[in-house]
């Protein structure tokens, strides 16, 4: 029996571009809880990081915290042939924008950038928050170590720049620690506004807040299970992009929930044994995280942290009371588990940051037909593309083919009615780009 050759390109490249990448596996391996416990261990050894904390302190404070941070990303970028930007970026909040700013003071992030090399404009970005707080967030002198919270994604992101800096990708990478988190989120205002000011193309931000514990406060424990808090649709879109949701879809499919499947995803396909909760709400339950602001600025951005929470440890005072120990301490912090978030975050970047940009001008078709019909405009990059479908209730991405270096599409006997689409570029390492939810509609 003759196998025509096209057959033949269809069938190795669907093998090519269904494998997994092994240097991602020695990115899980490389990340190293000891390294991780040493650096909780040290920022939660700063007594407090309270954002209007002591700053001339070199033993005390959130002065002393960042200047450590940065040393560390320092120490990181020499071991790599000077191979990160690192840098302060400040802004001065004044008293009186809230009630929780009750002095002026500096809000200062520390970031340490890993420049891509064919698109260092395209930035993923880890970050973690420096500050912490005790019950009283106007109280800057109490003991607030903030082992948990959130020195631990702090932590993750240090040692993610450690891991990754080994290796050179196509895009950029920045590891960023946040001021101001408990304040009112003005450190992650201040980097957006820095980074659009820059023109940087932000294509995700994984926000790391408490990645280290496994005993929850319901009794639930558990070293697997790991909660992604996206948004449905960006707080920018515009009265026709709402309007247009009302007929075709995309209520659950906005750029910052794309980037959750994507983490998702990924895990599934590398860290099998972990479990990632997709939770569609912008944070827990009325409150906040450092992803928001650039949520706000219009960048996609998601939460990646703990499943079961201890509120014990949170945003409380050290103390006993009725036999329950009260305070975010170093010991009820598993470093183990705080390695695999932060590998989760690690492999996450690597694969995005090697693979080429997404399609554009996304556009769908097939109204009263019977079948699909797709057309968009091809990525700098891409060696072929991937058309996704779900079902209109699924979470996940659940379908796919791999459709070859085409810029039109007709999946034959899918009916539009029935599902939700999206398409992704591949590259040649097989390496995908986030999925694009169609936004446009033809007919031919």
């Amino acid at each position: 029996m003759r196998i025509s050759i096209t057959l033949l390109f269809f069938f190795f490249s669907f093998l090519n571009y269904a494998q997994t990448d092994p240097k991602l596996y020695k990115i899980i391996d490389d990340v190293s809880s000891e390294r991780i416990k040493n650096d909780i261990t040290t920022l939660a050894g700063f007594g407090t990081r309270h954002t209007l904390s002591d700053t001339i302190s070199n033993v005390r404070g959130i002065g002393a915290a960042r200047r450590w941070i940065k040393k560390e990303f320092d120490k990181i970028s020499e071991s790599c042939g000077d191979c990160l930007d690192v840098f302060y970026q400040k802004d001065l909040v004044k008293k009186g924008e809230n009630n929780r700013i009750v002095k002026d003071v500096w809000v200062v992030n520390v970031a340490a950038v890993q420049r891509g090399t064919k698109y260092p404009n395209r930035f993923i970005i880890m970050s973690g928050d420096i500050d912490s707080r005790v019950s009283d967030p106007t109280d800057y002198t109490s003991d607030s170590p903030g082992a948990n919270d959130n020195a631990s994604g702090m932590a993750g992101a240090i040692e993610a720049a450690r891991v990754l800096s080994k290796y050179k990708f196509e895009s950029s990478i920045v590891y960023l620690g946040l001021s101001g988190e408990e304040q009112g989120l003005f450190g992650g205002k201040g980097f957006a506004n820095f980074a659009k000011e820059k023109g940087w193309d932000i294509i995700g931000v994984l926000n790391n807040d408490m990645i280290g514990n496994i005993t929850g406060v319901d009794g639930v424990v558990s070293n697997r299970d790991f909660r992604i808090f996206s948004e449905p649709v960006p707080p920018t879109e515009t009265e026709r992009e709402r309007n247009r949701r009302r007929f075709y879809g995309g209520e659950v499919d906005g750029i910052s929930r794309q980037l959750a499947r994507y983490v998702h995803k990924t895990t599934k396909q590398y860290m099998p044994e972990m479990n990632p909760m997709l939770i569609y709400r912008l944070d827990r339950f009325g409150r906040g995280g450092h992803h928001r602001p650039f949520n706000d600025a219009g960048f996609a951005g998601i939460r990646i942290m703990e499943a079961h929470e201890n509120y014990t440890q949170q945003h409380q005072d050290i103390r006993m009371e009725d036999g329950i120990e009260y305070g975010d301490l170093l010991k009820f912090v598993n470093f183990d588990y705080a390695k695999k978030l932060t590998a989760v975050n690690a492999i996450s970047m690597a694969s995005l940051a090697s693979a080429p940009p997404p399609p554009t001008n996304v556009a769908i078709g097939g109204i009263v037909e019977p079948s699909a019909k797709f057309k968009w405009e091809k990525a700098d990059g891409a060696v072929g593309y991937k058309i996704y479908w779900r079902d209109t209730t699924s979470p996940t991405w659940d379908n796919s083919r791999y459709v070859g270096d085409v810029s039109e599409y007709t999946l034959e006997g899918i009916v539009i009615d029935n599902y939700f689409f999206g398409i992704a570029s591949v590259g040649k390492d097989g390496h995908e780009s986030v999925v694009v939810f169609p936004s446009g509609i033809f007919r031919n």
